[in-house]
């Protein structure tokens, strides 16, 4: 299980695709009434949602609110299926038959001048809260969120997408299930082995399938950005203004297309190509996460005492894995370190350059018989809580993917690009193909979203970082070339996503949200 994730994540760890991932008819907006009075936001009182003090959201992820922020949620509902809507005439009521209810949350500085608008923003995933994210991001720059100006010209919303934690969640995937899955070989060679995942893999669509029937093809990505625009109205902003990481990106261009003269100002960042096809978005990732390895290969030679691996890094962690194929170690709770919970520590530590030398020890201590950091790193990666218990991310994750995705290999397809990645992409290369039996075996009909220019709109910032893993590099420029209007960005570091890790980076996407100055198309910052 793949996710391209976002930087912003459950308590301040990394968030959200599987391996799985990588035009309707226009509709109306639901109608809110109208009032005279000011809510301080710009607009009129009653024009919008309902909003009311959250700080407890904060508390609950972060143990306290960011100073001088105040937090306000709202819930707004959107149709089902925007493609049969008729909303005209109709106030949209959170719990009406026929609707989602999409949970939105505002952060607003209390030192706020000059106000824009609302800055909305997504972590990608697909799967993430938007809300915990928004919260991350409230505690700006000192703790790594947004920079000071950012958040004194704009309310930071964010929202979860339909189908993620607290808007309308899915959910059809035991933890008995999701323990089974991330803890699968993550290279069954032998048919049998294959065959066992297979099983699990249809257990899984069956559930969900029984459970959702024709509804799960209204998770789609394109139903989503549609939501977007009921948001944008919700606040009250007349174009959007909007920060997306990772899948986040897809779910912006995609916007962008549908509704191009309602955009202001969009960051891609964390870049993924909606033209690539199922196969080639999977082995993007295959080779992204082998060249992320050899950096960090790279890295534990050059400063060995940091990386208690060192030299041969790669030896190492294919060792750990190759053993616990075999005789996989017993952690003091009685779980054990199998093969796949060593390799998604692997993947987790991938995702930021700050986690390699977690990743060191971990296997060092691994080789010594405590799986601990093993197991931290994983947990981490799965949103796997002490008590064995899983968010609904990846029921999510595989609902929105799946929806998406028109074109499926097969299973001889499948057992192939095995077979041939194993020796491309020899860590990473299997687990991506067998990663793509989820959407192979999931049920339902498909939607997939649109792959065109997005004619009519203002140019759009584009970001990309060179040593991304989850979206490999190679993806921002098709997404920019996509768009039409796209400007690429590049950051020359290491990691998921780059904004705001430095101040290169940082100055440009800031200039470009607040006065919509646009950097030099191609400009690249270094990686420090």
């Amino acid at each position: 299980m793949f996710r391209s994730t976002s930087r912003y994540g459950s308590r301040f760890a990394l968030a959200g695709i599987l391996a799985a991932t990588l035009v309707v008819s226009g509709c109306t907006l639901p109608k809110f009434g109208r009032s005279d009075r000011n809510d301080g936001t710009g607009q009129p009182a009653g024009s919008g949602p309902t909003w009311r003090p959250c700080p407890e959201i904060a508390k609950e992820l972060t143990g306290r609110t960011a100073p001088g922020m105040t937090y306000e949620c709202a819930t707004i509902a959107v149709p089902r299926d925007w493609s049969t809507a008729n909303t005209a005439g109709a106030t949209a009521s959170p719990g009406a038959p026929d609707t989602f209810d999409i949970a939105l949350l505002r952060a607003r500085s209390n030192g706020q001048r000059d106000r824009i608008g609302s800055l909305v923003v997504n972590p990608g995933g697909p799967g993430s809260s938007g809300i915990d994210t928004a919260v991350y991001l409230s505690f700006g720059e000192a703790f790594g969120g947004l920079p000071d100006e950012v958040t004194r010209r704009f309310d930071i919303v964010g929202f979860d997408p339909r189908g993620v934690d607290r808007s309308s969640p899915i959910k059809c995937i035991s933890d008995a299930d999701l323990d089974a899955s991330f803890g699968s070989d993550p290279d069954p060679e032998s048919q049998a082995a294959f065959d066992e995942l297979v099983a699990l893999n249809k257990r899984i669509g069956t559930g969900c399938g029984d459970k959702y029937g024709d509804q799960l093809r209204l998770y789609s990505t394109e139903q989503a950005a549609r939501d977007m625009d009921a948001i944008r109205t919700a606040v009250g902003d007349e174009k959007l203004t909007y920060l997306g990481y990772s899948y986040g990106t897809l779910l912006g261009a995609t916007y962008a297309q549908l509704f191009p003269r309602n955009v202001r100002a969009l960051v891609l960042d964390g870049a993924v190509d909606p033209q690539q096809d199922f196969v080639s978005g999977s082995e993007g990732q295959a080779r992204g996460f082998e060249r992320a390895f050899d950096n960090f290969d790279t890295w534990c030679g050059q400063t060995p005492d940091r990386c208690p691996i060192a030299p041969g890094a790669r030896a190492a962690v294919t060792t750990a894995i190759d053993k616990a194929r075999v005789s996989p170690v017993r952690g003091s709770d009685g779980r054990e370190a199998t093969s796949g919970w060593v390799f998604y520590s692997v993947i987790s530590s991938l995702y930021n350059e700050a986690n390699w030398p977690r990743l060191a020890k971990a296997i060092d201590d691994l080789a010594g018989g405590d799986p601990k950091g093993v197991f931290n790193l994983a947990d981490q990666y799965a949103d796997r809580d002490p008590d064995g218990h899983y968010s609904n991310m990846f029921d999510a994750n595989l609902a929105v993917n799946c929806a998406d995705e028109d074109a499926k290999p097969n299973l001889k397809q499948i057992r192939d690009l095995q077979d041939r990645w194993r020796t491309k992409y020899p860590l990473f290369g299997p687990s991506l193909a067998v990663g793509l039996l989820s959407c192979a075996e999931w049920p339902g009909q498909r939607d997939p979203y649109p792959t065109g220019p997005a004619t009519g709109s203002p140019p759009i910032l584009v970001v990309g970082t060179t040593g991304d893993p989850a979206t490999p590099y190679e993806q921002t420029p098709k997404l920019a070339n996509m768009l039409d209007v796209g400007v690429v960005l590049t950051w020359e570091g290491e990691g998921h996503t780059a904004y705001p890790q430095t101040r290169c980076i940082t100055e440009a996407v800031d200039a470009y949200l607040i006065d919509l100055t646009v950097p030099r198309d191609g400009l690249r910052c270094p990686a420090r």
